[in-house]
């Protein structure tokens, strides 16, 4: 960027609040699907068999990121054609309506094979918005940042999936423990998508206040001039994202059901565990992308990969060694730990492998790409895995791989922490 476009302090603290908030909102919707997995399956799959009407749900949770990439072509263009504004506008709309649909889906008890129909439907609009909202997000978090603290600023994109995914798993534990698991696979797994759909219009309201990045205005001015995003950097951001949404699709938002039913914890108690690492979760973030504005995003980036690929089999180990609830609370702060070590950096890290022109569709679809893959369908492949081969240690396997990924990706980049964007 050139010296006559870069955003001032105030600037750059109104819109990165305007979008992290909206973020929070949208991730929140999205995640409590996950959360509440075990309900789903209660209501919206025939009742003989729980394992298989697991299973679907999950391959429902799957199938909708399968969406991703679309959205990401699609609202991503839009990005880059009509502005970063106007597409983060797009999704929180998408977003209400496909969560309160959910909300008042009628069950399998109801209207039989329609339901998990409807059920995928609804999901599949929440896949489409969240393609276009990622990458959206982060470019236009990144290029309000200011010089020097991009980490940080980036950070709180990161920071507000998490805060997002924990609120709606706080909500969901907090009601499992005053109504009661029962209530919960009744009706009162409703309660949290249909507060997600009130979220939207204050999201809306949030994203029309904010201005236009100066980056996409100086790269529509620049023209022809300006470099553009390729193939190549996509292939990169596929690569570096193996391991981030690997990580936390297993670690986050698997974990509920694989406490309560590999482990025998309540429901309330897989809940709260999994409250308490996205607590540790959205704490060490910012801390970590600050860090990155100091040392720089490698160091940060391949210590995750490092840590993702020794920690799992003995954490796994202690998990299902039967110590109780403290233990699991602890292995899953120790996995937020390694997490933020990844998601702290990593929104910078991404967004600085893209020159501004084509920067929101070429991140959005190649990261959505590698979420669809290997992040939407982590819960179901680690759910399949333990019912294939009987050991509650078989998701281990699947994470170790992704960290090598996403290790041989990130050690093949520069870096690019002290440069400005492009």
């Amino acid at each position: 960027m050139t010296g006559s476009t870069k955003p001032t302090e105030a600037q750059s603290r109104k819109a990165i609040y305007a979008a992290t908030i909206g973020n929070v909102m949208e991730w929140y919707d999205f995640g409590v699907f996950g959360f509440l997995a075990g309900s789903l399956a209660v209501n919206f799959f025939p009742k003989g068999d729980p394992r298989s009407s697991l299973l679907n749900t999950f391959l429902i949770f799957g199938v909708g990121l399968v969406f991703r990439p679309l959205g990401g072509i699609v609202i991503g263009r839009m990005g880059d054609t009509r502005g970063r504004k106007p597409a983060l506008i797009l999704t929180i709309l998408m977003m209400a309506v496909g969560t309160v649909m959910i909300g008042v889906l009628p069950t399998y008890a109801t209207i039989g094979v329609w339901a998990p129909i409807l059920l995928l439907l609804a999901r599949l609009l929440q896949g489409f918005s969240t393609g276009g909202e990622w990458g959206g997000a982060t470019a236009f978090m990144a290029e309000w940042s200011v010089e020097g603290k991009r980490g940080l600023y980036t950070s709180f994109q990161q920071m507000s999936v998490a805060g997002g995914s924990l609120l709606g798993v706080a909500l969901s534990a907090l009601l499992t423990s005053t109504i009661g698991a029962g209530a919960i696979d009744e009706w009162g797994w409703r309660i949290p998508f249909l507060l997600g759909g009130l979220f939207g219009p204050i999201g809306l309201w949030l994203r029309r206040e904010v201005d236009e990045t100066p980056a996409y205005r100086e790269a529509i001015a620049e023209g022809a001039a300006a470099e553009a995003s390729t193939f190549g950097h996509a292939v990169k951001a596929f690569g570096f994202t193996v391991l981030w949404t690997v990580s936390f699709y297993v670690f986050l938002t698997y974990m509920p059901t694989y406490t309560r039913t590999q482990l025998h914890l309540t429901a309330a108690q897989s809940l709260w565990a999994s409250t308490a690492s996205l607590v540790a979760l959205v704490l060490l973030v910012p801390s970590m992308g600050a860090l990155s504005d100091r040392i720089g995003r490698k160091a940060l980036l391949l210590a995750s990969c490092a840590l993702c690929f020794v920690l799992p089999i003995p954490a796994f180990y202690v998990l299902t060694g039967g110590y109780g609830f403290a233990s699991v609370v602890l292995v899953q702060i120790v996995f937020a730990f390694a997490i933020s070590l990844f998601s702290g950096p990593g929104p910078a890290a991404i967004a600085e492998i893209f020159p501004t022109r084509g920067r929101s569709a070429w991140m959005s679809s190649s990261y959505a790409l590698a979420v669809a893959i290997f992040g939407g369908f982590a819960p179901f492949i680690s759910q399949w895995l333990i019912d294939t081969t009987g050991s509650k240690m078989a998701p281990t396997a699947y994470v170790m791989a992704a960290a090598a990924v996403s290790f041989i990706t990130i050690a093949g980049m520069r870096e690019t922490a002290h440069r400005p964007l492009r």
